[in-house]
């Protein structure tokens, strides 16, 4: 596991994130600026009968892309916030489904960060792709 996982500033996000926490999403750090998300599907997530909210996979995209951002610049004591995101929904997402998403850092510059990632379900089925570009600046900005 990766050092980055008990940096202050992360377990300090850790903490603040209650939406984070309300959706049910977990991640892990990798290496800077590389995370593993993780999502189960409940029925509060549903938007029909049977179907997930495209709202829950644009949240778990951004949150996804976003911590990725933050683990590249965290030991600067830098937080992140997002400028822009693309995603493009591939297939749909049912109660029970356990989704599994992986950011990557495209490219980090001192205060823009370029990030894109995948989202699959339990079955290794793509679910969704996502880009983002995100603003690096001092956390004491954010409350951190």
């Amino acid at each position: 596991m990766c050092e980055l996982n008990n940096h202050p500033l992360i377990i300090a996000y850790k903490e603040a994130n209650r939406f984070g926490r309300s959706m049910g999403m977990e991640f892990s750090i990798l290496e800077p600026g590389k995370v593993i998300y993780e999502l189960t599907v409940t029925h509060e997530h549903l938007a029909t009968p049977y179907a997930g909210h495209g709202g829950v996979i644009a949240a778990f995209s951004d949150a996804l892309l976003g911590v990725g951002a933050l683990s590249a610049v965290c030991s600067d004591h830098k937080v992140v916030a997002t400028l822009d995101l693309k995603i493009s929904f591939l297939e749909p997402i049912f109660p029970g489904d356990t989704l599994k998403g992986i950011s990557v850092s495209l490219k980090t510059g001192n205060r823009i960060l370029f990030m894109e990632g995948e989202i699959r379900n339990q079955n290794d089925v793509l679910i969704a792709r996502c880009s983002g570009t995100f603003n690096a600046y001092p956390a004491e900005r954010a409350g951190y």
